[in-house]
């Protein structure tokens, strides 16, 4: 997807609360990705980049922000209204969690009376991710909005948030925030609100100052 650069810098320079999931802001020095609207000081332009969702900033490299909490943006991207089919299946996958528990993209393609290759290019264009990028995202955000909302073991977390076992839970984890949950879930609230060393860089393959 192609994002408007002036639109996206004027909204996150005011921090522009109507903004607010219609891009995610990816700030290259420190590995982090953020709402718009996070409070925390904003960088060098130049060490900015705008991304159209939480899992193309995942997959472009970026861990979440601790202080904004992308998980609890609202689901407004800018295309929404543009494309019923792409938001229909976001939808199915956030909500219904359509790719957990073994779904299969052909699956969830069938639900929406379209090819799963056709499905894959509308993600591609729109969302700069796949489905199943979409689904990771996904259940990492269900996960830490229970790790940080409740009490609950990550035994359970792990099955509610729609990861097939804890192993895995952990491993994607680490991966994304590059923290254990349970460390996340100590973390003091002004922890949180740091920015940790910059970390080193995914693979593509999977995508202050």
């Amino acid at each position: 997807m192609t994002l408007d650069e002036l639109f996206c810098e004027q909204a996150w320079q005011r921090r522009d609360p109507a903004s607010d999931g219609q891009f995610f802001v990816g700030v290259r020095t420190t590995g982090i990705y953020c709402r718009p609207i996070c409070p925390v000081r904003q960088p060098y332009r130049r060490n900015v980049t705008f991304l159209p969702s939480a899992a193309a900033a995942e997959a472009a490299g970026f861990r979440p922000c601790l202080r904004c909490r992308p998980e609890s943006a609202p689901f407004s991207p800018a295309w929404k209204g543009s494309l019923a089919t792409v938001e229909r299946a976001v939808r199915l996958i956030v909500d219904d969690g359509a790719l957990d528990g073994g779904g299969k993209v052909e699956d969830l393609a069938l639900r929406l009376g379209i090819g799963p290759r056709h499905l894959l290019r509308l993600f591609r264009k729109h969302l700069d991710a796949t489905p199943a990028q979409v689904a990771r995202t996904a259940r990492v955000q269900r996960a830490k909005r229970l790790i940080s909302d409740t009490g609950l073991p990550m035994t359970e977390i792990a099955l509610k948030a729609g990861f097939g076992s804890l192993r895995r839970f952990n491993a994607v984890f680490l991966e994304v925030y590059r923290m254990a949950p349970t460390a996340i879930r100590r973390a003091p609230a002004r922890i949180a609100g740091r920015e940790a060393p910059k970390p080193a860089r995914l693979p593509a393959s999977a995508a202050a100052s």
